[in-house]
């Protein structure tokens, strides 16, 4: 065995034993779910991970605010994403089987910037409105995921995008605002 599959196998040892410890702390944690390191969490309680999903290194789950004790993040089976951030306050639903690249920001509220007094970081929470990316939907690399859109079964946002209105099932969607360029045939 050469030193590189070595660190490899240790890496994967402690990812495993970090998932396995962490589990306990979230609201549910299915069977066969990895988190690998590095990972931020919080609020992990009120984030649900189904079974088999994978959290690449990198990634940031944060429910910084309680505001109902039902899950704000429900991740369900075989989801898989890397060095991706979502936040959320009420609720972001990632179905079933969903890729997400590097880099995706999802988000649920937005930062109030009415009082030019107050630094923007330390406004109230402003718009509060449910995420939802249906089964099978891939998110590309840098993507920004704004409240209040659902990402339809199957649909396809390009990288780069900033999805601020709901894409259709099977809908490839693209830019900054996201538009519709293209819809898959079943």
């Amino acid at each position: 065995m050469t030193a590189l599959a070595l660190l490899i196998r240790l890496q994967r040892a402690r990812d495993a034993a970090f998932s396995a410890l962490a589990a306990r702390g979230f609201h549910n944690f299915g069977a066969g779910s990895r988190i690998l390191l590095p990972f931020r969490v919080g609020g992990a309680d009120r984030i649900s991970i189904g079974a088999n999903v994978l959290i690449g290194a990198g990634s940031w789950l944060l429910v910084p605010e309680r505001v109902q004790d039902a899950p704000a993040i429900v991740i369900h089976d075989r989801v898989r994403m890397n060095q991706t951030s979502i936040s959320a306050v009420h609720s972001v639903v990632i179905e079933e089987a969903v890729g997400i690249a590097r880099g995706v920001y999802i988000s649920d509220h937005s930062h109030g910037f009415d009082d030019p007094d107050i630094p923007i970081r330390d406004q109230p929470i402003g718009r509060i409105a449910a995420v939802r990316i249906c089964r099978g939907a891939w998110i590309g690399q840098n993507v920004v995921v704004l409240p209040g859109v659902t990402i339809g079964a199957g649909a396809v946002i390009g990288a780069n995008s900033v999805v601020r209105d709901d894409v259709p099932a099977r809908a490839v969607a693209v830019g900054a605002p996201a538009r519709v360029v293209r819809v898959l045939q079943p």
